[in-house]
């Protein structure tokens, strides 16, 4: 006696496959896992019009038959007759999104190109005829050579047509396999085919599909992100002056009532000098933070930023990264630990190993008030072009420069400790719409409460501990030794200033370094301490801070630490997560030592560089 039809339904993840599983098989279904593999096998009987039984397997959603995951080997397996212990579909039933089939057709015409008798199931049409799109399924039938029957799986539409036109599949012959241009080739075919199938759609839709032409153009739109980030970048510097300004009489007003209030002693000295100097110096740089975050939430809720990932897709492989690592790399520009986590999402283990070890190259939030405050300092602020300033030129730079070294230690980690082919991926790439304003404000908030918890715990204690290392022990009177080179701190960065003297750094810079591995914005409030300790009859604030430093450093130096800043490894919670996703102390180990290493030498030759030239 002959077994039953196999039926396979394949397409795309979304495409609505498990709901038109469940709408035609109902309760007689069958879950467990396919042999070897911990991959979900779904299996249900289905009685056809002509009262044959047959069986209905639910394959994972794939993209495509060049798999880049376990779900999609057995998808790719299991319909070219490979997968063991499960013989060959006798016919398929491949789901498409009815509203993205530029994307889905893609796998329909690999798919129909094996030969297996096929049926195409046109499914969510009523969601698509919502948003303004109609559809011939005659034209795209005519043009695949199957039957397209449209669907909606959840509403029970169009299954008998659907299971007629199966009755009709099982009784055919497969016919010999044909070739299959390559995907690229494929995508072009797919997006005319699906072009030729459209009846009518709206005046929103079309432009839709006119903005993509530009934003997703080969030349264009690099171009278009480049320029982005680049406004983005200058309005760091020339939008965040007002409010810096306001948030910097705020704390010097502050500072002046407490030393008019309190008598000259430890309590004033630590109000003052330790947590005012300090956790205000960062503070300052909200403004900023948040033009940044900004300009982030925009392009997501505009749906553009998937339009950048599938940009930096083609970039991002001859790096020998995966597209998938995109959004996670992405994640870390506002800090390395999400980022690190969103790695899980990689199913190649060489490939996500690659995206942690490189994320925290990608330059963090919390690196900018770092590099403001230097190039605040030390670069002039004036226009190099028409609305073109050159401190926003300086610090675009740093964003790129982490972007490249990013590049080149993955292409060396690719070749060597990590080696493996890279993957590519697959986007749904959602309308283009206006951003709500509340749902900014709601992120803007969420991001400035982030900030300013940082600055109330970590910062501020932090900040405390430095200004007690730079208080005591008090220095005899009348002794020429300054307090901060006579105090704990001050020996302790004596001590440091040896190794790190050969790429221009100063005792000031060696201070520094060591809290700035709790939070990289202690950075800057390290310094605003040491300052303030040092000479506690100046105001505290970011002139103050600049002042100090154009005075005390050269500008070699100045240079060789924002180098530092761009490679040395992020902070200790950075590490932490780094330890939980890899399982162990022996990569995050490797990361640091490397990022230790890079950061060294870039800054060493910067300094050298520098100095050779005369600046």
């Amino acid at each position: 006696m002959n077994p039953a039809p196999l039926i396979a339904l394949v397409g795309n993840p979304n495409a609505g496959k498990s709901a038109l599983f469940n709408a035609l098989t109902g309760a007689r279904q069958k879950v467990g896992n396919y042999p070897g593999v911990t991959v979900e096998r779904k299996s249900g009987r289905l009685t056809l019009p002509d009262g044959r039984p047959a069986e209905l397997v639910d394959l994972p959603g794939a993209y495509s038959l060049e798999p880049s995951s376990p779900d999609e080997a057995v998808t790719r397996d299991v319909v070219l007759g490979r997968q063991a212990g499960e013989r060959r579909p006798d016919a398929l039933v491949v789901v498409l999104d009815a509203g993205n089939l530029p994307n889905h057709l893609r796998f329909a015409m690999q798919l129909v190109a094996l030969g297996l008798p096929t049926v195409i199931a046109l499914n969510m049409v009523d969601l698509a005829e919502r948003d303004g799109l109609t559809l011939d399924a005659e034209v795209l039938a005519q043009e695949l050579g199957v039957p397209v029957v449209p669907t909606v799986a959840v509403r029970r539409r169009g299954l008998d047509a659907l299971t007629e036109a199966l009755t009709d599949a099982v009784k055919r012959k497969p016919e010999p396999a044909r070739d299959t241009d390559p995907l690229p080739q494929l995508q072009k075919q797919a997006r005319k085919l699906a072009a030729a199938a459209v009846l009518s759609e709206t005046p929103a839709r079309r432009w839709n599909h006119a903005l993509d032409s530009v934003a997703l153009h080969p030349v264009a739109g690099p171009a278009i992100l480049l320029a982005l980030l680049f406004v983005m970048f200058q309005a760091v510097f020339s939008w965040s002056e007002a409010p810096i300004g306001w948030i910097e009489g705020a704390f010097a007003g502050a500072s002046e009532w407490i030393a008019g209030t309190l008598a000259d002693n430890l309590l004033r000295s630590l109000l003052v000098d330790g947590v005012l100097a300090g956790v205000g110096a960062v503070v300052v740089f909200l403004p900023q933070i948040l033009i940044l975050f900004a300009f982030i939430l925009v392009l997501e809720a505009t749906g553009y930023m998937v339009r950048a990932a599938f940009l930096m897709d083609r970039i991002m492989a001859r790096a020998g990264l995966s597209g998938r690592a995109f959004i996670p790399l992405l994640s870390s520009f506002a800090c390395a630990v999400p980022g690190i986590m969103a790695t899980r999402t990689i199913d190649d283990e060489k490939d996500r190993l690659t995206t942690i070890l490189i994320a925290p190259l990608m330059t963090c939030s919390a690196r900018l008030p770092v590099y403001t405050i230097i190039i605040g300092a030390f670069i002039p602020d004036r226009e190099v072009a028409l609305l073109v300033g050159l401190q926003g030129l300086v610090l675009f730079a740093l964003y790129i420069l982490g972007i490249l070294g990013a590049f080149v230690a993955a292409l060396l980690l690719r070749r060597t400790i990590t080696k493996g082919t890279s993957s590519g991926f697959m986007l749904e790439m959602p309308r283009y719409q206006w951003p709500r304003p509340r749902d900014l404000l709601i992120g803007l908030w969420q991001r400035a409460a982030i900030f300013l918890k940082r600055a109330g715990t970590i910062i501020a204690v932090t900040t405390i501990v430095l200004w007690a290392l730079l208080s005591f022990p008090k220095p005899p009177e009348g002794s020429p030794v300054s307090q901060v080179d006579y105090s704990v701190a001050g020996r302790i960065a004596n001590g440091i200033e040896v190794a790190v003297a050969p790429i221009g750094f100063n005792r000031d810079i060696a201070l520094a370094l060591i809290p700035a591995m709790a939070a990289r914005e202690v950075a800057v409030a390290a310094i605003g301490t040491v300052y303030a300790v040092e000479d506690s009859e100046d105001s505290q604030g970011q002139q103050t801070i600049r002042d100090n430093l154009r005075t005390r450093w050269s500008l070699p130096t100045a240079l060789a630490f924002l180098m530092w800043f761009v490679f040395a490894p992020q902070c200790i919670s950075t590490i932490a997560v780094a330890r939980r996703e890899t399982n162990g102390w022996r990569w995050p180990l490797f990361m640091v030592g490397y990022l230790f290493a890079a950061a060294y030498i870039a800054a060493g030759l910067t300094y050298w560089s520098a100095r050779a030239l005369g600046l």
